[in-house]
């Protein structure tokens, strides 16, 4: 059984894992220019590295999506394809049993659900059988993680804290317009009021001491308010390299979807 994941950031990647680990053939769609912000996280680096390992699973960077020759390679080797494929291209070439769109685009999204036996879409902008056969809840709280068979989520999360995995104070927008030059790598530790980052021709300051756990690419152009950088007022720096319990949660959500659907357990591993 194949299935595709659009979008590699931090929550793609967790469901990413969660599937790879249990034995499922998962391959990655991404834009060219990926906006992943916890990029050692995120298979979505694997587009500007080539090839990126997260927690011990390898993901690889494939130029063409209609290769499926190519893809089925990667498979064979134990990694996930990670494919330049900003409008989904692979599930026509594929045949993915399972698409799950993790773009978290939070607006509504125009999916046909007749492509695939199985298409879950993660947080808002999702509706069961009008864009979905099933909704996993993306928002920090007591349902994040779970999976509804009908209905749809809010369309707008309640504030920003609902949409990461971290208070608000520790995401940093962008001042301004324009294309981003970074001083500092994943990883570093920063003083407050330090420069991390430019934009626009102004500087991005960190709002307090702590590490600095997710930055978008440097040469992206972003727009003001958008967030670029991310930090933890924490001091371990093994946590940069680490999926979040809300992304694990969240692919523990899409693995229960798969395994309700009755129809699909025969075909399982095969």
């Amino acid at each position: 059984m194949i299935v595709i994941i659009r979008g590699g950031g931090e929550t793609g990647s967790g469901v990413a894992l969660r599937l790879h680990r249990a034995g499922f053939r998962v391959a990655i769609s991404e834009l060219e220019k990926p906006f992943a912000l916890r990029r050692m996280v995120s298979f979505a680096d694997a587009i500007n590295s080539k090839e990126i390992t997260v927690e011990g699973v390898t993901g690889k960077k494939l130029n063409d999506p209609t290769d499926s020759f190519r893809v089925l390679q990667v498979f064979s080797k134990g990694l996930i394809p990670v494919m330049v494929d900003s409008q989904g291209d692979a599930i026509q070439y594929l045949h993915p049993t399972v698409v799950v769109d993790a773009r978290m685009l939070n607006k509504n999204v125009e999916l046909d659900t007749r492509r695939v036996t199985l298409l879950i879409g993660l947080g808002s902008g999702f509706e069961v059988n009008k864009n979905c056969h099933a909704v996993i809840e993306t928002r920090c709280g007591h349902g994040l993680g779970r999976v509804y068979w009908q209905g749809n989520i809010d369309l707008e999360p309640d504030n920003l804290d609902d949409e990461y995995d971290c208070p608000v104070e520790c995401l940093v927008p962008a001042p301004a317009d324009g294309i981003l030059e970074t001083h500092l790598l994943i990883g570093s530790r920063v003083e407050a009021q330090q420069t991390i980052a430019n934009v626009g021709g102004q500087a991005i300051e960190s709002p307090f001491a702590g590490l600095l756990r997710g930055l978008l690419l440097e040469g992206l152009q972003v727009h003001k308010g958008q967030i670029i950088a991310e930090i933890a007022p924490y001091d371990d720096a093994r946590v940069c390299s680490l999926v979040s319990d809300r992304a694990l949660a969240i692919g523990g959500g899409v693995l229960e979807a798969i395994l309700t659907k009755a129809e699909l357990r025969p075909h399982l591993w095969k």
